[in-house]
């Protein structure tokens, strides 16, 4: 009888081969390279510094394509962006103390939204771990301990026949559900010092699958076929594992109306019948959740912005369905269900009876209506331009990213992504200088589409070292910046509760002449030119910037009503 335990995968002749006789010259990097091939790696971010030259080094000896950018923050939001393009681990390589700390932004982003990012850091010589004070350069009392209420997991590294499993381990945590960041560090010595440790030749891991518990699924089916009023809210984790269509499926089947959340744009067709598109930040969507007499929440924790800022009240029962343990039932009671959206929603395919209710979509209709009258009512015309004139410029199957800026809180609620995954901003940390660098990443992981970045004009100072990076590597991205001479939505924030902003004004510079002191075309436009000048830039190969002077406004918010 042959036991699992009793399988071993035997070498091939060539894994044999390259163990046995390993090429002169090899270091600890060597073996962090090799294990990120063997794991399946094929592009790196990163900048080098003084402790992780043992790394770079070694780059120069593989296959692996690196990509480097001018600031540690923006090359762990450009991996944050492979990430999630891609749904691989991106490595992100980076130097100790003041390098590894510049990246806590990104990954903090990278942990909210479940991004795989893989990012493996220098450290001190192995001498100086421990937490004494040596005064190596960079030294920290314990460098990883900045990283553990970040990341999902740290691994720091003590020996070169350490480095493949480290880096394996990390690999599978980052790409088991929930995705997320992991931290590797290796001490300087190690990575430096020559090495008898074989060629890394194989490095196949399996992230441990979270499928629902049966007897959950179960009564969470027996509650939505019952249900007179079921509603569902689609949250990131639905995008995160690619279960669009089997969303659609059981949203059909049920005909209960879906409702995005900013995370989980494109999870769900915009002008479908049963769709409330994202119109979180309204009351007359509120209302209409918490009218629901069974609450389907899927890849959501209810956060902040996707409860209306904590103002919602469901009355109904709630049925929440969340990877993240730590997100379950942490904002409301629930019949909470620890699992992947896509085995989860699979589940209830499987089991859930087939609903009629020809009333649903009137339904759906009546509450956009209501939206639609809020917002005419406000006079926000030249905001609304601005948003379809990008909708409009933007092609099909091209990916945006947005910063933390006026025209995305629009994108969030008013934004058609047109399909998932296709949609991705700061909301989950909500840090500035995301978009361009993410979507820098996103260019380099799938090359066939130009690739939207927007800024305004105080996030795009956050990044604007990053035009070297584009033109470098000649990256199709277009780069619109909204250039409203400050902190546009924090001078809204001032003045709404202060009666006035402060430190929110801004002297910046002419971004057009900045962008072509890089290299890098730009255009001034205006709301009436916009579409076509964006459209223009975004059809022209390799990087462009389009700078669109304007003062947007906010629609006004509904939960401090």
């Amino acid at each position: 009888m042959t036991h699992d335990h009793d399988l071993v995968l035997r070498p091939t002749a060539a894994q044999t081969e390259a163990a046995l006789n390993p090429p002169p010259g090899r270091n600890g990097g060597d073996l962090v390279v090799e294990t990120l091939a063997g794991l399946g790696a094929t592009t790196v971010f990163g900048l080098p510094g003084q402790h992780a030259l043992g790394m770079f080094d070694a780059l120069r000896r593989s296959d692996l394509r690196y990509i480097g950018l001018r600031v540690e923050n923006n090359a762990g939001f450009a991996a944050d962006a492979y990430g999630r393009i891609t749904g691989e681990a991106a490595p992100l390589l980076l130097s100790t103390g003041p390098g590894a700390l510049t990246s806590l932004a990104a990954l903090q982003e990278a942990r909210a939204a479940s991004a795989p990012v893989l990012a493996i850091s220098s450290q001190v010589p192995t001498a100086g771990l421990g937490g004494g004070r040596h005064g190596y350069l960079h030294e920290l009392p314990d460098q990883a301990a900045s990283f553990r209420g970040v990341v999902k997991s740290v691994h720091t590294v003590r020996t070169q026949s350490q480095i493949p499993s480290a880096i394996a381990e990390a690999w599978t945590s980052a790409l088991t559900v929930p995705h997320g960041p992991v931290w590797v560090e290796i001490p300087q010595d190690v990575l430096l010092a020559e090495t008898a440790v074989p060629v890394v030749t194989g490095g196949d891991t399996f992230p441990e699958e979270l499928p629902p518990r049966p007897e959950l699924t179960a009564v969470a089916a027996d509650l939505l076929a019952r249900a007179e009023r079921p509603a569902i809210i689609a949250g990131g984790g639905v995008v995160r594992a690619d279960a669009s269509k089997k969303l659609r499926q059981l949203a059909e089947r049920l005909q209960a109306p879906v409702v995005t959340t900013f995370g989980g744009k494109g999870a769900f067709p915009w002008t479908h019948p049963l769709s409330l598109q994202s119109w979180l930040e309204d009351r007359h969507t509120t209302d209409f959740l918490e009218d629901a007499d069974v609450l389907l929440v899927v890849g959501s924790g209810l956060g902040e912005l996707s409860s209306n800022y904590h103002t919602f009240r469901p009355r109904g029962r709630v049925i929440q369905i969340e990877a993240d343990l730590g997100k379950l039932e942490s904002n409301h009671p629930a019949l909470g269900i620890h699992a992947d959206a896509r085995l989860a929603l699979q589940a209830l395919l499987e089991t859930v009876g087939e609903r009629t209710d020809p009333a649903a979509p009137e339904r759906v209709r009546a509450v956009l209506d209501k939206v639609r009258e809020r917002i005419a009512s406000q006079e926000l015309t030249l905001e609304q331009d601005v948003l379809a004139a990008v909708r409009r410029a933007l092609p099909p199957g091209a990916p945006s990213f947005w910063d933390m800026t006026i025209l995305a809180y629009w994108a969030w609620s008013a934004f058609d992504a047109e399909a998932p995954n296709a949609m991705h901003s700061a909301q989950g940390a909500g840090g500035l200088g995301y978009g361009f660098p993410a979507a820098l990443g996103a260019a380099v992981a799938d090359p066939t589409h130009p690739v939207l970045a927007v800024s305004g004009d105080g996030g795009a100072l956050y990044s604007i070292a990053e035009l070297a990076t584009a033109r470098q590597y000649d990256l199709h991205v277009t780069w619109l910046i909204v250039d409203d001479g400050g902190y546009g939505i924090l001078r809204e924030y001032m003045t709404d509760a202060f009666g006035q902003p402060t430190a929110t004004e801004l002297t910046r510079p002419d971004y057009v002449a900045l962008a072509e002191s890089f290299g890098v075309p730009g255009v001034r436009t205006s709301p009436k030119t916009l579409e076509a000048d964006l459209a223009k830039a975004l059809a022209a190969p390799g990087p462009s910037v389009v700078v669109l002077p304007a003062v947007l406004r906010m629609f006004a918010p509904t939960h401090l009503d």
